[in-house]
């Protein structure tokens, strides 16, 4: 018979309990033998898991992105996709992934968009629970993130989001809400920004709703660095992270013996801490019988980053029939985005670049390649193909920490020379870190040799010095200098098939947000010496072709943690490459591979426009499946896009003084839209596919559940998604125009049909005031539809 938890922690002393409650070290909680419980691993997520290291040689599974995830609308895919998770972090003994998040898209320029799931409450809600509920059938804890509005970057570690009771309950707490409630989520990390002037990991909304009114009885875990005062032990605060350093330790058990906080506030965070050992594997007498998921990782992110790719739109040109060339174009073709920047990065084995898909999917078509316009900034890591370890003799690079008596510390061998140590540097032992590696390049000219980092370096070619430079972070966001430190570069001349030997003298630094952290990549960083040229030889290749295919999109030194966005444009010349080749060639497909809106100023000259989000690592073959019909592109927007920046309702992400109001209340993404009365270039819900469907029959019963007749009227199997809105245009409260109040998700062969029904609980219905939640009598209208603009010209009559 297992222990029951309470009389395990009655076991400890009161310094024992409070040692469990701050991290071991950067990634995993304390253990005590004495009473069974073992560390338990935490890894970021939520697009892959990374496990305890942050670096090629060990590979994780790339995931598509959580917009990508969204816009497929789809709970069982969702649900899967928690499963996969899961089966990586089992396999690298992993009990928490550190996702999903689900902060709203309340502003395009948001940083970390692409991690998020919407502009909608609902949906967010919605797929959140279902990622959790995958995730935690194989018995590893879901970490809901970053509780609670905390959705930019500026400034984030200081900044105080000011936001009034109802928007916060009816938009950013309810977003969380069913992953809590339903779903029973294990874990939440408090945010690092201040609500309402007070600190995320002090707020008294850890208290209420989320332990008090949903019920919540795991873990309050921090985000890193984030709890910084003892003042969070007296608020619903559970663990500390990252460790063993922290502002609790001894400080709290001195303030526990002074009775500033009780005693019994510290059971009840060890009481969570070891529930959640016993529900992980990580508490002895505890089963933890969870089958590992069979799921093929591969095959199903192909189908994943399918389902969630959006066609934005199509004169009838897709899905491609047997084209006999195609003129491949742009930066992300041959070096695409498969996932965003920052924390939730995982290195994946391969990433199938869009060129490389199309190849392989179309062995006996000619396939030229042209470059178009360079997307990328900062710097890009050297091709492995071209480097080589002068220790081992294998493709990669030599790391060595030096000691401050000249010894080697610490030497790694590296397949990548963009790298990071997140834990497990020892900076505290050494004085510099010396890269080295042998770069034989395949091509004559000059380029910008340069390293991205922060503090002070010296890059020498064949032993002479030809770059010096102190890099200084002028971000202040916390970790933004790990996240996407700043760059400098140098021309230098090469020649093709000439090995010359690349060193590189850093000097560690001795403070910083983490300790024992170093990012530092060496490789080149691109001009813009040739643009016209290669503007123009996309051209010639776009001409020349039956079909062109143009792959735009942003980088992680664009969409990243760490930062916001400055410009919804798309980097670089790639809107000048759109649109000289859609108009030297009218056949033109353009795939945006990017995770949040950017401008598209060439949409209506493009024969079709694909939207692929960040799909990870299949992101070719995907792409492949859907351009050539063998999967149909499955998502439906679920964040509005704009026209123009200018036109955004909602833009602002720059605190002012600290402080950052979220002056539109409950109108955001597109309820502000509607608000507006601006039309976007393609409103939330959007989406084509490869057929068409048509909806009838809508009926509304008496307990809220809504049905609607659709009949498939196209020549082949496609998806349907139905989409519910509510409003109440007599209501004696502030409402939005409308909003998102449920959905549903059927696949019907050509020339079916079939019912679908959505339940529309009143819990969605009603509207915070003061103190509470109330519900308002009389009808609602209900709007059914496959878009929200559709679903406008269909309405149904609810009351309550």
């Amino acid at each position: 018979m297992s222990p029951s938890i309470g009389a395990l922690v009655q076991k400890l002393s009161l310094a024992e309990k409070v040692e469990l409650l701050t991290g071991q070290d950067m990634w995993q909680t304390a253990g005590n033998a004495r009473i069974g419980l073992r560390p338990m691993r935490l890894s970021d997520g939520p697009s892959g898991v990374r496990g305890e290291f942050w670096d090629e040689r060990h590979p994780s599974l790339n995931l598509p992105s959580a917009t990508s995830l969204s816009s497929s609308w789809n709970r069982e895919l969702a649900r899967d996709y928690g499963r996969l998770a899961a089966a990586e972090a089992r396999s690298k003994n992993v009990h928490a992934v550190l996702g999903p998040t689900v902060n709203l898209h309340r502003s395009p320029l948001g940083g970390r968009h692409f991690e998020a799931y919407s502009e909608d409450p609902v949906l967010s809600a919605e797929i959140a629970a279902a990622v959790v509920e995958g995730t935690q059938s194989s018995g590893v804890a879901a970490c809901l993130k970053h509780y609670v509005a905390n959705d930019y970057e500026t400034q984030r570690y200081t900044a105080d989001t000011v936001v009034d009771e109802k928007a916060l309950y009816e938009l950013y707490l309810l977003a969380f809400e069913k992953a809590i409630v339903s779903a029973r989520c294990w874990m939440v990390m408090s945010a690092y920004n201040h609500v309402n002037g007070t600190l995320a990991t002090e707020s008294e909304l850890l208290e209420a709703p989320l332990k008090t009114d949903w019920g919540f009885d795991g873990v309050v875990v921090s985000d890193w660095t984030a709890v910084r005062t003892i003042a969070s032990a007296r608020a619903a605060q559970d663990l500390v992270m990252p460790g063993p350093d922290g502002p609790w330790g001894e400080a709290l058990v001195k303030a526990v013996e002074a009775g500033e906080v009780p005693e019994d506030t510290i059971d009840d965070k060890v009481h969570r801490m070891l529930l959640l050992a016993s529900r992980v594997g990580a508490l002895e007498g505890y089963a933890h019988d969870h089958e590992t998921p069979e799921i093929d990782g591969r095959a199903f992110i192909r189908r994943a980053a399918a389902e969630g790719s959006v066609l934005l739109a199509n004169d009838g040109i897709l899905p491609l029939r047997g084209p006999r060339t195609v003129a491949v174009l742009g930066h992300n073709a041959t070096a695409g985005r498969s996932q965003g920047g920052g924390s939730a990065t995982v290195v994946p084995e391969h990433v199938v670049s869009a060129l490389e898909g199309l190849k392989s999917a179309l062995p006996g078509t000619g396939i030229t390649y042209s470059l178009g316009a360079v997307a990328e900034t900062g710097i890009s890591e050297f091709p492995l193909s071209q480097t080589r370890n002068p220790v081992t003799g294998e493709p990669g690079m030599r790391a060595e920490f030096i000691g401050f008596d000249g010894s080697v510390v610490k030497g790694d061998d590296r397949r990548s020379t963009d790298v990071k140590w997140l834990g497990g540097a020892p900076t505290d032992e050494s004085e510099f870190l010396r890269l080295s590696l042998d770069l034989t390049p395949d091509s004559s000219g000059t380029v910008h040799l340069g390293v991205g980092t922060t503090g002070h370096f010296s890059l020498r070619v064949d032993g002479a010095v030809v770059l010096e430079d102190t890099l200084v972070d002028n971000d202040e966001e916390l970790g933004a200098g790990l996240l996407a430190p700043p760059t400098s570069a140098t021309p230098v001349t090469l020649t093709a098939g000439v090995t010359v030997r690349i060193d590189v003298e850093y000097t560690l630094p001795k403070q910083g947000a983490f300790t024992n952290a170093v990012a530092i990549a060496v490789g080149t960083r691109p001009t813009t010496d040739a643009d016209e040229q290669l503007i123009e030889d996309a051209v010639v290749a776009a001409r020349a072709a039956e079909v062109a295919v143009v792959v735009v999109g942003t980088n992680a030194k664009v969409e990243s943690e760490g930062f916001d966005r400055e410009s919804l444009r798309l980097p670089g010349r790639q809107d000048d490459l759109v649109a000289a080749v859609t108009a030297a060639n009218p056949r033109t497909v353009v795939v945006v591979n990017s995770g949040s809106p950017v401008e598209m100023p060439w949409r209506d000259a493009a024969a079709a426009v694909l939207l692929v989000y960040f799909p990870g690592q299949e992101f070719g073959h995907a792409l492949a499946d859907v351009l050539l019909g063998h999967a149909e592109p499955g998502g439906r927007l679920p964040t509005t896009w704009p026209v123009a920046e200018a036109d955004v309702p909602v833009l602002d992400v720059t605190p002012v003084d600290g402080k950052l109001a979220y002056a539109e209340g409950i109108h955001i993404g597109y309820k502000a839209w509607l608000r507006s009365g601006v039309k976007p270039a393609y409103g939330f819900g959007h989406g084509l596919g490869y057929t068409t469907f048509e909806v009838s029959d809508v009926a509304v019963s008496d307990g809220g559940k809504v049905t609607a007749r659709v009949l498939n009227s196209g020549a082949r199997e496609g998806k349907v998604v139905v989409q519910v809105y509510a409003s109440k245009p007599d209501s004696a409260v502030e409402r939005p125009a409308v909003w998102l109040v449920g959905f549903a998700t059927a696949r019907l062969g050509a020339g079916d049909s079939g019912e679908l029904t959505v339940d529309v609980p009143t819990h969605l219905l009603r509207h915070r005031e003061p103190g509470e939640w109330a519900l308002e009598s009389g009808e609602y209208q209900l709007h059914v539809g496959l878009s929200l603009d559709d679903a406008l010209t269909r309405t149904a009559t609810l009351t309550v």
